[in-house]
């Protein structure tokens, strides 16, 4: 009778605690809908389909997307959402990002700095991402970058696959 107990205390509690902190979960496979997304003039900058895997403070995310040879390309970036700093590592080279719950617990904000050479040159990079789940099946995320080219702004939106 206890192990029965505590294995259903061991499977119930965790997703009630979850569910409880009253914190969106993004987890699920997710695909531009390029018809709701505000891309901008360069819509290959942006976007591209995601799998989110949100496991307690951990959130990682796998982005496929095309490049300019025709080429698809996976990268995955992992973030705490404690805080704290998570550096990830792209071919472009390593980013630092700080992931912040809004008070309500409905958005997270990830802000990320790199650092990369282009041309003979050192270039900084600044992301803002605001992540917002708009219902069960739709994933916003407000971007915003800013570099020596000058700023860029972009609304994408997801659907639930």
């Amino acid at each position: 009778m206890l192990l029965s107990l505590t294995l259903i205390l061991c499977i119930v509690l965790p997703p009630m605690a979850e569910a409880q902190s009253g914190k969106v979960n993004f987890t699920g496979s997710w695909a531009l809908n390029e018809g709701k997304s505000t891309m901008g003039d360069n819509p290959r900058m942006g976007g591209g389909d995601f799998i989110a895997k949100q496991d307690g403070n951990i959130l990682s995310v796998e982005r496929s997307r095309t490049n300019r040879n025709g080429e698809t390309m996976k990268t995955t970036m992992t973030y705490t959402l404690d805080g704290k700093e998570s550096i990830n590592t792209s071919p472009r080279g390593d980013s630092k990002s700080v992931a912040q719950w809004s008070s309500d617990g409905k958005s997270l904000t990830i802000s990320t700095a790199r650092s990369f050479e282009m041309n003979g040159e050192t270039v900084n990079m600044k992301t803002v991402e605001v992540w917002s789940l708009t219902d069960p099946k739709t994933v916003t995320i407000q971007y915003s970058s800013s570099t020596p080219n000058g700023e860029r702004k972009m609304t994408m939106v997801y659907d639930k696959k």
